[in-house]
């Protein structure tokens, strides 16, 4: 085993994710908890938590680690259950195994649990998402922010992006060195990730905070903060609400990542970011600099 007593014991955070390919009657049963074997997600979410317990039983080399917390997401899609596990310790290692057993048992029960009505789903995608803590960590880039549109239709060429400039030119005037990309709503995990994993101090997301089975911003969201910000997000809401009684259907988060990158989700309708961007046009600022330790209250 490597000797890791050298290192310093730092919060260490990783986030792993998996997919089950199977049928859409399939997905439609393990929705309705109508499979022979009861209540699926249930009990896969139980096996991903004790898969990551019993990792360095099952892994030769790998260290004892103290686990502080295991939290596993499913997301069902029309003919796909997706996996997240987000495994926490408080070490002189990472969790990176940890979070990657836990999705790969998670995605062998669930194949146990759905193989009498499809033996031959399909087992696929598992990959580490992100890791902070220790040498991976590193401070926010000042003054460089981030905005991903999420639309499948807007990925694909078949719809005008008329949100993402909107923001990007709303940074862009406050000093901000903006990147702006366009992903399908089932790749905004990844996307989201990818973009976090560069340190930018904000990163502002639009699309995909409603009910459609498509929507999966929050989800991709909620692994990588830590630290939830909620009146933030009501906040927005609430200014919605003042004149679209649909505002209220928006399920969009806000919260930093360990690392200190602040993550907010505006709702994908032009009214929607007009909205959340007056929100934010109070509170950027002062947000940003209290993350970074100079705006806290005397």
């Amino acid at each position: 085993m490597v000797d890791v007593g050298a290192k310093a014991v730092t919060r260490r955070v990783a986030v792993a994710s998996g997919r089950l390919v199977t049928r859409p009657d399939v997905i439609a049963l393990v929705r309705a908890d109508d499979l022979p074997k009861a209540d699926v997600l249930a009990t896969a979410r139980v096996a991903a938590i004790m898969g990551a317990k019993k990792t360095s039983e099952l892994i030769p080399l790998c260290h004892p680690v103290p686990l502080s917390s295991v939290a596993v997401r499913f997301v069902l899609g029309d003919d796909f259950i997706d996996i997240t596990v987000t495994a926490k310790t408080t070490g002189q290692t990472g969790v990176e195994m940890e979070a990657l057993t836990g999705v790969a048992i998670a995605a062998l029960t669930l194949h146990d649990m759905v193989k009498a009505v499809d033996p031959f789903c399909v087992l696929t995608d598992v990959r580490l998402v992100s890791k902070t803590g220790g040498k991976s960590d590193r401070a926010p880039l000042a003054n460089t922010a981030a905005v991903v549109v999420a639309s499948t239709a807007g990925a694909d060429g078949h719809r005008q992006d008329t949100t993402g400039p909107v923001i990007a030119a709303w940074l862009s005037a406050r000093g901000y060195a903006v990147a702006h990309s366009i992903v399908a709503d089932a790749d905004v995990a990844a996307e989201l990730s990818r973009v976090v994993a560069a340190s930018p101090a904000v990163v502002i997301t639009t699309g995909g905070t409603g009910m459609s089975p498509t929507d999966q911003t929050p989800e991709a969201t909620h692994p990588l903060i830590t630290r939830e910000l909620p009146g933030v997000a009501e906040a927005i809401r609430a200014r919605g609400l003042a004149t679209t009684p649909t505002a209220a259907l928006s399920r969009g988060r806000a919260g930093t990542t360990s690392a200190g990158t602040l993550i907010v989700n505006l709702p994908g309708s032009a009214g929607g970011v007009k909205d959340g961007l007056a929100v934010l046009d109070e509170l950027l600022e002062h947000l940003v600099a209290q993350i970074a330790g100079s705006g806290a209250h005397e």
